[in-house]
């Protein structure tokens, strides 16, 4: 009866689901409103609306058309913002590149994605000329020495409007493609799609409280997964998107004050140059708050408390390029706003329960199936639904692998409360396993992170002779630390298989997201442990 060919989809009746609609309906509700702020330069949606389609005709006098791979090198300015609209209204597919990455990782990336052209802002024009080989290159803010000038978000329209429904007829074709981060070695290719960026921009809305109101800072990379899809979720609110090229506490502490800034987001590691700041002085309990959404490891005790007196408030995140960014959201709830700072930090030590677009989320066992919700029994996270890649790019092997069992294998270890909370125990391959004994990581870290004269740690399985694996603590300290405090430290802390047998202080190395690179650490540990030997 409802299968009859009468009832079947049809173009009155349905849509794609893409970002670019997102932007539409703000530029029309809103066009002089301001969309974007930068040093001095504020643009309306009106705007913004105009640099989309002069990227866009200015792309496709390059030569690029549906399906061709447009990357680009540029820090948190507006033209990156653009550049998420207007590379898709072409059908094209937006590969943004961490800015930090060598020459050689890029020219890996341009190759391996088939990059038709790149574009780069005049502090990566020389990275881009180097590695840009025949392709074209266009730089946004002056012409250098190499390069064209991209004049985007000034000048006179194209003659003829582009219309994204010429170009997006599938929602399932790709809109990104994001490269993984390092953290494991060679990156693979993630390929994202309308449907996913949509589903994933309006879950952050919704999850994270976005709304006209709304004036986000860009600390968070927009090259990073896309900056989590808070461009298009910000887009989507009609707020106001602040841009800071690069990470600097004084900007961010003069950007917040000038322009009211109401939400970032961030990885611990900025939370922490924040605090260590002078600068933090500006601001005090009784500010305006801003909420963050930090990643990575659970804030400790005294990162909220320290935070709170100068008016931050935190907000748990876990999330994977291969899922669009975050997919669980921990936020405090309204009865707790007047709990101690302890109860606040064992609550937001969870990463918390899938947001408002993520259908289905478990934590299996080997034989997959679901471990109890007990909060004890340990398993892997996966994850099924609308925000999860397409998969690897010209890696079918590794697809596979990923979507062994019908759900996306995330490869963390995680516990699940009786709460439906997930707390995470480690990735799965960083687990240390020390005598026949299993070691979370991420248990010593935590504990590390209450040290006041820690700033960071990481740690990882070094070999061992006689145990397999020890722990390895890499530290950076606040101020001048010695391997015998944090022995200690680690005695009243730490069951003694669990203990470090080696603390190494110095820089850890990171992305330029702030994920620690626990790859090369393993290696230095390595290297360590046969010193040892000889």
């Amino acid at each position: 009866m409802f299968d009859a060919p009468h009832l079947a989809p049809r173009a009155a009746n349905r849509a794609p689901l893409t970002p670019l609609d997102l932007l539409d309906k703000t530029v029309a509700d809103r066009p002089g409103e301001t969309a974007v702020l930068f040093g001095d330069d504020r643009y309306t949606w009106a705007e913004v609306d105009a640099a989309v389609q002069r990227m866009a005709e200015g792309l496709a006098a390059q030569g690029v058309r549906r399906g061709d791979v447009v990357s680009v090198l540029a820090g948190n300015r507006p033209e990156m913002i653009i550049a998420h609209f207007a590379v898709p209204l072409l059908g094209a597919v937006l590969n943004t590149i961490n800015t930090r990455l060598d020459a050689e990782a890029v020219r890996y990336i341009l190759d391996h994605s088939g990059a038709k052209v790149v574009l780069a802002d005049a502090a990566c024009a020389p990275l881009a000329a180097e590695v840009a080989g025949d392709r074209p290159f266009l730089v946004f803010d002056g012409a250098p020495a190499a390069g064209a000038p991209f004049e985007v978000m000034r000048g006179p329209l194209p003659e003829a409007r582009r219309d994204w429904r010429e170009a997006i007829t599938d929602e399932a074709q790709p809109i990104a493609l994001n490269y993984t981060s390092g953290t494991t070695g060679n990156p693979k290719g993630v390929v994202l799609h309308h449907r996913g960026a949509w589903q994933n921009a309006m879950g952050n809305r919704s999850s994270l409280g976005f709304g006209p109101g709304t004036v986000y800072l860009w600390t968070l990379p927009l090259f990073h997964c896309n900056g989590w899809c808070h461009g298009w979720a910000v887009t989507a609110a009609g707020g106001v998107h602040v841009c800071l090229d690069g990470v600097n506490p004084e900007a961010i502490f003069e950007a917040i004050a000038r322009h009211g800034v109401t939400d970032l987001a961030c990885a611990p590691v900025v939370l922490y140059m924040l605090l260590d700041h002078p600068a933090r002085e500006s601001r005090n309990a009784e500010s305006p708050r801003v909420m963050v959404g930090t990643g990575g490891a659970a804030p400790t005790t005294s990162l909220i408390e320290s935070m709170g007196t100068i008016g931050f408030d935190l907000t748990h995140l876990y999330g994977l390029t291969e899922c669009y960014g975050p997919c669980t959201i921990n936020p405090l709830p309204p009865d707790m706003a007047g709990a101690s700072v302890a109860d606040k930090a064992r609550y937001l030590a969870s990463q918390g329960r899938p947001h408002a677009t993520v259908p289905a989320l478990r934590v299996i066992d080997e034989t997959g199936a679901d471990v109890p919700a007990d909060g004890e029994s340990q398993g892997e996270i996966v994850l099924r639904g609308n925000t999860i890649m397409s998969g690897y790019l010209k890696n079918p092997e590794a697809t596979e692998a990923a979507f062994e069992g019908g759900w996306f294998r995330t490869g963390d270890i995680a516990v699940m409360g009786p709460d439906g909370r997930i707390h995470i125990r480690d990735r799965a391959k960083d687990v240390i396993i020390t005598g026949g004994e299993n070691v979370s990581s991420l248990e010593i870290e935590e504990m590390l992170h209450r040290h006041p004269a820690v700033a960071l740690a990481a740690v990882v399985a070094a070999p061992h002779p006689r145990w397999g694996e020890t722990p390895c603590a890499f530290v950076e300290a606040r101020e001048p630390l010695e391997a015998a405090e944090l022995e200690a430290f680690c005695r009243e802390h730490l069951a003694g298989f669990k203990r470090p047998r080696r603390f190494v202080f110095g820089e850890i190395p990171k992305t330029a997201t702030g994920k620690v690179q626990k790859f090369l650490l393993r290696e230095a540990a390595a290297d360590l442990a046969r010193d040892d030997e000889t």
